[in-house]
């Protein structure tokens, strides 16, 4: 028997940018999840603009169906950094290995295609000091706490905890 804390095989998907047939099935997501934000459906489409300013980097997790939106990342480029605003995989998919696919593709996306930086040194987050298990799961991608926002977040009043993951080049 499989232990809890060992993730399941995943089933073949696919990391895609995210487009606007996507988003109902995205905010869909994100409200089944109470530590999701939940942005207005215009943000997500900011988010897609290829000429928003910031740029932003969008991403879904698509499953087996190829119509199957199992799980979304989006983050903000601030040269040298990148922000993780939202990392969500959809309840059903949780513990299968998709939020590391995504974060996986985020980093290949802020590389170029000769593996050296394409000007971000550093991926950022923040997050709800009680959300034990995303913390755990930044820690397993490299991410290192690097301070604590009192009282930032509100309903209920809690700490944010500040985190980063330095961007290497990936050499063969």
């Amino acid at each position: 028997m499989k232990s809890l804390a060992e993730p399941e095989q995943i089933h073949p998907v696919q990391i895609r940018q995210m487009t606007a047939a996507d988003l109902a099935q995205v905010m869909a997501i994100a409200a089944s999840l109470p530590e999701a934000p939940h942005w207005p459906e215009s943000a997500y489409h900011t988010a897609l603009n290829p000429v928003a300013t910031p740029r932003r980097i969008a991403l879904v997790a698509i499953g087996p169906q190829k119509q199957d939106v199992q799980g979304f990342l989006v983050a903000r480029l601030l040269l040298p950094q990148a922000e993780l605003e939202s990392i969500a995989v959809s309840a059903g998919s949780q513990r299968r290995g998709l939020g590391r696919l995504l974060f996986d593709a985020l980093v290949n996306e802020v590389l170029d295609s000769d593996g050296l930086n394409s000007g971000i040194l550093e991926i950022v987050l923040e997050l709800r000091a009680s959300n034990r298990t995303a913390l755990a799961f930044y820690h397993s991608a490299g991410f290192a706490q690097n301070g604590i926002r009192r009282a930032y977040y509100a309903d209920p009043v809690e700490d944010a905890v500040l985190m980063r993951f330095s961007v290497r080049p990936h050499r063969p």
